[in-house]
């Protein structure tokens, strides 16, 4: 797509359209399954959704991934004891989702089965089922978590980092 057209495909969607994909009752809902999920790992789950890229990344011809990387900084998501932090990013405008890992656990899980992960949720985003999607992503995540930072017996995961979204 030439770089113009993709401008004004990020220029059309702006935060309204992203908090009308997600409504006030979708993100109640998956912040308590991200809360949920960080009750059975001690890893952090983050989701942020954004409707399209800067302006700044549209002139430069970034991809998604390069903003997830960028939100992942933003959002502080490599600050955690265990170095499992994950965020969860959706660009609504390229209806892409990426999942960016703390190293900690970006150790353990190779880019083919984030990747592997990833194509899975992308029907429901393309079908334009945000909160389904997400949800399946925060599952996904936590199924990985599960597997790479379980609780010992009897040990809580303190909350590290917020479980609401970031929508913008």
């Amino acid at each position: 797509m030439n770089t113009l057209l993709r401008i004004l495909k990020h220029r059309w969607l702006d935060e309204t359209d992203a908090r009308r994909a997600l409504g006030p009752d979708a993100l109640q809902r998956i912040e308590a399954r991200v809360a949920a999920s960080e009750k059975r790992h001690r890893g952090e789950i983050r989701v942020c959704v954004e409707a399209g890229l800067p302006l700044s990344y549209l002139w430069r011809n970034a991809t998604a991934r390069e903003r997830a990387l960028t939100m992942f900084g933003k959002l502080r998501v490599w600050d955690t004891e265990d170095n499992s932090g994950v965020l969860i990013y959706l660009l609504l405008a390229e209806h892409r989702i990426e999942i960016v890992a703390d190293r900690g656990l970006d150790r353990k899980v190779s880019a083919e089965q984030w990747r592997s992960l990833v194509d899975g949720m992308s029907a429901a985003f393309k079908a334009g089922r945000f909160e389904d999607g997400i949800n399946e992503a925060i599952d996904a995540v936590d199924r990985v978590m599960a597997e790479h930072f379980p609780l010992a017996p009897g040990q809580v995961n303190r909350n590290e980092l917020p479980d609401t979204p970031v929508v913008s």
